[in-house]
């Protein structure tokens, strides 16, 4: 017991040092947005030409749809704005030659161009991009709900399914705050804050980028630093994903979904405490949303919500266990 209350105490000092060394919240986030703005310029002047590239559309009523857009410039959503106005405001995300795609994601090569909406035969895509992108906004509203002077970590955001009842966001705050209980009020708080940004209807801007790109974004995040070298050693192109929504870059292992505005009731639910860890006191925020296009009666709200309020379990990945040495016991000689 006692050599578990110095670990904790060294945890909390720790966390307090690097609180302390890091610059104010918003030098970071200007910081992160001019490294992202200085890579999309780079990105977009590799193609100095106007270069044509042929789009196939691939849905229901589009069969035998040919676009001719804009290599490195036309996007997914610059396809649905040459068909209708109900492609433009439905569209969520993409398949181009049948891979998930960002619909603000500019176009390489000629391909097939799937547009998927949330009233597809199979959501499952659109779902999993859709809660992604909810834990995206509530990440982004931790981060500006306190003042200057607390810090904020937000932690590798826990992959989990929309059956899970409740979209998650990990994060640390500053030791400052390790007493802090949320109230209801609270969490109507944050709940306010999310829907600002609902209402904006901010674009999440995706940029593909090296490693070394996401590493300057996130400089002053030990924690996101080994969360892109991670990303990265999964990736088959080596390569990161980031998407800025309005000031605020992020760090995403999956597809989002192209606009805030796709967000209609959105609540946050709780944020339980998961006990010390290296950078200090682990939380998770969790909350509940549902789509533009899909609406759920007050008494149906209040069912969902009472589950979401219930903390989301994440299972811990499973240790490999490396395989046994080979028995280098000669076997047993025949007399």
């Amino acid at each position: 017991m006692a050599t578990k209350t110095v670990c904790q105490v060294l945890q909390r000092r720790f966390a307090s040092a690097a609180a302390a060394l890091r610059p104010p919240a918003a030098e970071v986030r200007s910081q992160r947005n001019a490294v992202f703005s200085r890579e999309q310029a780079r990105q977009r002047a590799l193609y100095p030409r106007i270069e044509k590239i042929e789009v196939s559309m691939e849905a229901p009523g589009l069969e035998g749809t040919l676009l001719v857009m804009n290599r490195g410039l036309s996007t997914p959503l610059s396809c649905a704005r040459h068909l209708t106005e109900h492609h433009v405001t439905n569209s969520v995300l993409a398949l181009v030659d049948g891979e998930p795609w960002h619909l603000h994601q500019p176009l390489t090569r000629s391909c097939s161009l799937t547009l998927l909406t949330f009233k597809d035969s199979d959501p499952t895509l659109v779902n999993q991009a859709y809660w992604r992108s909810c834990a995206a906004l509530l990440g982004q509203v931790l981060e500006t709900a306190f003042k200057d002077d607390f810090t904020v970590e937000l932690l590798s955001t826990p992959e989990v399914p929309v059956t899970s009842g409740a979209f998650c966001c990990d994060v640390v705050l500053d030791p400052q705050l390790d007493s802090w209980t949320p109230s209801e009020e609270s969490l109507r708080s944050l709940t306010r804050g999310a829907q600002q940004i609902i209402h904006q209807d901010l674009a999440w801007e995706p940029l593909e980028v090296t490693p070394s790109v996401a590493l300057e974004v996130f400089s002053h995040s030990r924690c996101k630093q080994e969360e892109v070298e991670q990303n990265a050693s999964q990736s088959p192109k080596g390569t990161v994903t980031l998407y800025r929504c309005g000031d605020h870059v992020l760090l995403s292992g999956g597809p989002l979904v192209a606009r805030t505005g796709l967000c209609s009731q959105y609540e946050v639910t709780a944020v339980h405490s998961l006990g010390q860890g290296p950078l200090g006191l682990h939380r998770r925020a969790q909350g509940l949303s549902l789509p533009l296009q899909l609406q759920a009666h007050h008494t149906v709200w209040r069912k969902l919500r009472q589950r979401a309020q219930k903390l989301v379990e994440v299972p811990r990945p499973k240790e490999v266990t490396p395989p046994s040495p080979p028995d280098s016991t000669p076997p047993p000689t025949s007399q």
